[in-house]
């Protein structure tokens, strides 16, 4: 299929498509659902556009836990069809993008007093494995004291009882939505970023075509289709009041934040999933050089555009770890990072955030535009074939029967593929090898080149080698950054530094290090002027600044 590169290189040819093309199917929103949505449909047969007013899993889609997980703690509120579709897509992410969807170890502990009792814990966890269909390697142990103390020595054992030992998979959440993007727009999809929707325009009451401006260029642009969908998170109702179809069916917003300590300051073997004395869990969980501690869950109301971290936020995470770890006495000064996200939860009158359901719902209005809110990352292909199916039942028949049925359960995330765990652990050992070679001693760089990229980590290594200049690390970054401008849409230091690396939250401080020769890269690729550079530095300083602060008010 002849399609445009995936990449701000090619916006021009991007924005000529889009705007001499009549789509099957426009979507809003580039975030995972969104681009559920369009892998869905455009490898179905369906045309597809897909905007995006920043970039690509700048929301929600960059601020989850960052679990495919089953939803263990959905059993207590009953939702056991979502616990059993939870448990069988994470089995299908982790056969499509094995580097990319891992296992990982969760140690639940019993504490006394605490939310879950051996026993129901134990029955919990093995109607957990039955609803997920957990292979035998990933099933459920149940653990004694000592043995639960063994797996992980910092647990207080004053008033540790057991501990429950069962499996969740860990992901990138942002690099899972950029591979789906990408793999759409393999597909034929046009697939844009920085492009607003700003109004509907309608004829006899129905939507006919949506104006947009493209932020690049703030040109205004008309994009047309015969379906709109709406798949923009907590944005749902302001693009339902936009086509004035906001009713009693609303969103509940509410906010998770999530701290980043170095590894040394919390080493825990595996993750851990704890209760609080609220009621509410806890996740602590290892990752490359550090361990991250979430979340919270409170109602939201604030600036969609600017969540942030608060003080009372981060002094409830830190007592929560604190009583759980009693030994590392971890204060504000050993948080190295953090990052706020809302949840767009659809509305119950009566119920705690805690206790809202994680369901999707579909509304659609009567002037056609079909909008889907609630749900969670684990369920994103699900979601979007129930979109594509609603979007089926008010098309022509003749056009009905040429449309494929779903297949996303088969189609590789990441192209070329890595098959299985197996293949992850070879090829992370064969980039060990190469990354020596190259003169790069760090363990750590194996596994994220392979967990960040897959097997395209080789078309990095070849491009690093290229060049002349640069310590081998900083050759690295060059590659990294011509990879994923040529071929991730990339657009901003913001996109690069993260949502395709993650270094905000994970590697921070290699920001400051590699930043004047990203920006002197960038600035070939695209032409900045020195008003541009002023603007993408401010812009990523002020991102630098909300993960390191913390507000005494959000905004």
């Amino acid at each position: 299929m002849n399609t445009i590169p995936f990449s701000v290189l090619h916006r021009t040819g991007h924005l000529e498509k889009i705007q001499n093309s009549i789509f099957d199917i426009l979507i809003i929103g580039g975030g995972i659902t969104g681009a559920g949505i369009a892998l869905e449909a455009a490898s179905r047969g369906l045309t597809v556009c897909l905007i995006e007013k920043n970039d690509f899993a700048s929301g929600t889609s960059n601020k989850s836990t960052k679990l495919i997980h089953g939803g263990l703690r959905y059993l207590k509120q009953f939702e056991i069809g979502l616990v059993h579709e939870s448990g069988t897509e994470r089995a299908i992410l982790n056969t499509l993008a094995p580097h990319l969807v891992v296992p990982e170890k969760m140690l639940l502990p019993l504490i006394e007093g605490g939310s879950y009792g051996k026993t129901l814990t134990s029955l919990g966890l093995m109607v957990y494995d039955f609803l997920a269909d957990v292979n035998d390697d990933d099933k459920r142990k149940m653990l004694d004291k000592h043995k639960t103390l063994k797996k992980e020595p910092l647990l207080d054992d004053q008033f540790l009882l057991g501990g429950g030992y069962y499996t969740e998979y860990r992901t990138d959440d942002a690099r899972l939505t950029i591979e789906i993007l990408k793999q759409a727009a393999g597909f034929g999809a046009t697939i844009i970023n920085y492009c607003e929707m700003m109004s509907f325009n309608y004829t006899d009451s129905l939507i006919d075509n949506i104006e947009c401006v493209d932020h690049n260029s703030k040109e205004r642009i008309i994009i047309k289709a015969n379906h709109y969908v709406s798949a923009t998170g907590p944005w749902v109702d302001v693009i339902r009041k936009k086509d004035v179809s906001l009713n009693n069916k609303r969103l509940h917003l509410t906010k998770g934040v999530h701290i980043v300590f170095p590894y040394e300051k919390l080493p825990i073997k595996q993750s851990i999933y704890f209760d609080v004395p609220d009621g509410r869990m806890v996740f602590a969980i290892p990752r490359g050089k550090t361990t991250y501690v979430g979340t919270t869950d409170t109602n939201y109301d604030g600036n969609l555009d600017h969540v942030v971290t608060t003080m009372s936020d981060v002094n409830y995470l830190l007592i929560a770890i604190n009583g759980v770890f009693p030994t590392v006495n971890l204060t504000l000064d050993d948080v190295e990072s953090n990052w706020a996200g809302l949840r767009p939860l659809i509305h119950e009158d009566g119920k705690d955030p805690s206790e809202l359901s994680r369901k999707d719902e579909i509304f659609v209005s009567d002037s056609g535009l079909i909008s889907i809110a609630g749900g969670k990352l684990t369920g994103y292909r699900k979601m979007a074939h129930r979109v594509v199916e609603t979007v089926l039942k008010t098309m022509p028949k003749e056009k009905k029967e040429l449309i494929k049925d779903s297949f996303t359960d088969t189609i590789p995330l990441v192209t070329p593929a890595l098959k299985s765990s197996e293949d992850v652990v070879n090829y992370i050992d064969a980039l060990k090898k190469q990354l020596l070679d190259f003169g790069i001693t760090d363990t750590f760089y194996s596994t994220y080149l392979c967990s960040t990229f897959g097997k395209n980590a080789d078309i990095l290594l070849e491009k690093a080698k290229s060049y002349s200049f640069g310590t081998p690390k900083e050759r690295l970054v060059r590659a990294e950054l011509w990879y994923c401008v040529h071929y991730e849409m990339t657009n901003t230091l913001a996109d690069f530094f993260v949502r395709r690396t993650s270094s905000l939250y994970f590697n921070i401080k290699s920001i400051s290090k590699h930043l004047d020769v990203v920006v002197k890269d960038m600035t070939q690729y695209f032409n900045w002027d020195a008003d541009r550079i002023t603007a993408e530095k401010a812009q990523l300083q002020q991102l630098v600044y909300d993960a390191t602060h913390y507000y005494e008010t959000e905004f």
